[in-house]
């Protein structure tokens, strides 16, 4: 198929899914990926300059790759051949190349579009590379697994990779937007947010969502409960911009801190609901194990660290359960804000009092000079001392004396703060015994 074949098939029948209407037709309309197509990128300056080489376009579903490849085919003097590697095996891909190699010594070039490229075995992948070497094809794959791993390094070492990102919901908003006059309906931008936000970065399931909205809507405005009937849940006008988003944070983050896990497991329903962020969530809850918690438990940190990639690493709808176990693991802690108070008592410290010198003991002398200007002069190193512990002041000489932190009795501070006035009574007794033999 040539690009010039592509005019009846992109303004044919309207009654082609919305996805394939809303298709963009300038480099300009393709939404999300700036980083790769703004002006003055090398793949752009390629494109325009119809001087591109063969590319595997990476990225999760439905943020542009196909529309991407049909770009470059308009924009470029090529014969375009779209193949599957779902449906197109050896004898498919020779008959292509055969026609290719012809064009070839016509004077005209081919681009061959690989949907799923990944899914081709190492053979049928092996068969493309004789013709993308010899100039024959220039081959754009396109997949959502990483090329590292599921495309020969023969042909990876002949290809630039581009990674496309997941849309986010203002650009899938936008996209809505676009497509409401083709529909000729109007709609909330509430319940465009929640078809955004449903979406999950891919624009083909917004663009699919949206038309199953329109089609269940009387009148001229998308309604609600089409809406919750295309999605398969309650909308829930959430707005993770406004006073609600940092409300419901709020309250989770007060429930955990009032060690009331019914209470947090609710609030943080209600946000998985609205489609917060789920990284967002995450990282609030990893301030609340340090805030709140803080040395009573230290677990509590890596806990909420290890949830954190549990969510990276899963996504959702799995990643979710990792965050409400989170939730109940830091609701039961034991609960401290002493490390959140010394750090803040520094700070205030810090602030008003003068920035006095490092003191002389507690500086390395790494060159001669230093140590005779006095660099590390009374240094006590602990590990040469009994108990690893020495008598030495680390303060500067006008704080000296001066606790910040104050452990609790509460879980493992409990501990802490009994080791520590061992610490301290070991110290008062003086003179501090010798170094270690």
């Amino acid at each position: 198929m040539s690009l010039f074949d592509l005019a009846p098939l992109e303004a044919g029948n309207v009654k082609r899914p919305l996805a394939e209407r809303m298709r963009p037709e300038r480099l300009e309309d393709l939404v999300g990926q700036e980083r790769i197509l703004g002006p003055g990128k090398p793949l752009r300056r390629e494109i325009e300059r119809d001087e591109l080489s063969s590319i595997i376009l990476w990225g999760p579903p439905g943020v542009g790759k196909t529309s991407l490849a049909r770009l470059i085919a308009r924009l470029t003097r090529c014969e375009f051949v779209p193949f599957s590697a779902v449906l197109a095996g050896i004898k498919e891909i020779k008959a292509v190349m055969v026609d290719a190699e012809r064009l070839r010594r016509a004077g005209r070039r081919t681009i061959l579009f690989i949907d799923e490229i990944h899914r081709f075995n190492k053979a049928q992948q092996d068969a493309f590379l004789p013709y993308v070497e010899r100039g024959d094809i220039i081959l754009i794959g396109a997949t959502t697994e990483n090329p590292s791993f599921e495309v020969n390094s023969a042909l990876l070492s002949r290809s630039r990779v581009y990674l496309l990102r997941s849309l986010s919901v203002p650009e899938l908003m936008n996209l809505l937007k676009r497509a409401l006059p083709v529909l000729k309906l109007t709609a909330a931008d509430g319940l465009l947010e929640q078809i955004a936000i449903y979406s999950n970065g891919d624009a083909r399931q917004a663009y699919n969502t949206l038309e199953a909205a329109a089609a269940a809507s009387e009148g001229s405005e998308i309604a609600a409960q089409a809406v919750e009937d295309a999605i398969a849940r309650k909308v829930l006008l959430y707005d993770k911009s406004g006073e609600e988003h940092f409300n419901l944070i709020s309250a989770l983050h007060k429930s955990v801190r009032s060690s009331d896990p019914d209470a947090a497991l609710y609030w943080l329903g209600r946000m998985f609901e609205g489609g917060e962020d789920r990284m967002y969530i995450a990282r609030r809850m990893v301030r609340m194990s340090i805030e709140d918690i803080g040395l009573a438990d230290p677990r509590a940190m890596e806990q909420a660290i290890a949830a954190m990639q549990t969510v990276h690493f899963l996504g959702t709808p799995e990643g979710d359960l990792a965050l409400a176990q989170l939730a109940i693991y830091l609701c039961a802690a034991p609960k401290s804000d002493a490390s959140y108070r010394a750090l803040n008592a520094v700070a205030e410290d810090v602030a008003q009092t003068v920035a006095e010198p490092v003191p002389m003991n507690l500086r390395n002398a790494p060159t001669r000079h230093m140590k005779e200007w006095g660099y590390g002069q009374g240094y006590q190193h602990a590990h040469q001392f009994e108990d690893a512990i020495v008598d030495m002041d680390c303060l500067p000489p006008s704080l000296q004396g001066r606790q910040y932190y104050f452990p609790t009795d509460r879980g493992m501070e409990q501990r802490i703060a009994a080791r520590l006035a061992e610490i301290r009574e070991k110290r008062k007794k003086k003179p501090q015994a010798g170094p270690v033999s």
